[in-house]
């Protein structure tokens, strides 16, 4: 299988807010968001965890991003959000790789549609993310890095 299934809990965490510029230099939402969270070293109990995650606000139309905070973590004064978590559908690739993004995507689409068990959970701050899963050291040793997606799913009601 090429996927797997993973339970996100509840969190609370700083957001960049909407950005439909989708501006990731150093003076765009994005890129001044990322600046904030790079710059936080969690703790070992924390850092294992993904804590950033990037979507689309299909309402809005811009892109959000936020970390997840622990309780000794500064929002730096960005806006607080209530993360509901839920259950995704993962799959993983080179970042940057638009083509095997867009064919693992549509593949992941299909299997939750055949799924008997599963079901598409796309509600308002509830969509697809992604997340850069390869450390910070081995991106600059190897030159690239990949990329998590994760997709809302649920238990199909009985």
């Amino acid at each position: 299988m090429k996927f797997r299934i993973i339970l996100l809990p509840a969190f609370k965490a700083a957001s960049s807010g909407v950005d439909v510029n989708f501006d990731f230099s150093p003076n765009g939402i994005l890129g001044k968001f990322n600046e904030y969270f790079s710059a936080i070293k969690p703790s070992d109990r924390d850092s294992f965890l993904p804590r950033d995650f990037l979507y689309f606000d299909e309402e809005k139309q811009g892109m959000v991003w936020m970390w997840a905070l622990s309780e000794d973590m500064d929002d730096g004064g960005n806006e607080l959000i209530d993360y509901d978590g839920g259950y995704y559908l993962t799959y993983a690739y080179k970042d940057g790789d638009e083509k095997t993004n867009r064919k693992l995507y549509g593949e992941a689409l299909k299997y939750i549609e055949d799924s008997q068990i599963f079901e598409l959970d796309v509600r308002v701050n509830h969509y697809a993310m992604g997340h850069i899963i390869t450390p910070a050291e081995i991106i600059e040793a190897q030159g690239w890095a990949q990329m998590e997606t994760f997709i809302p799913i649920k238990l199909k009601d009985k």
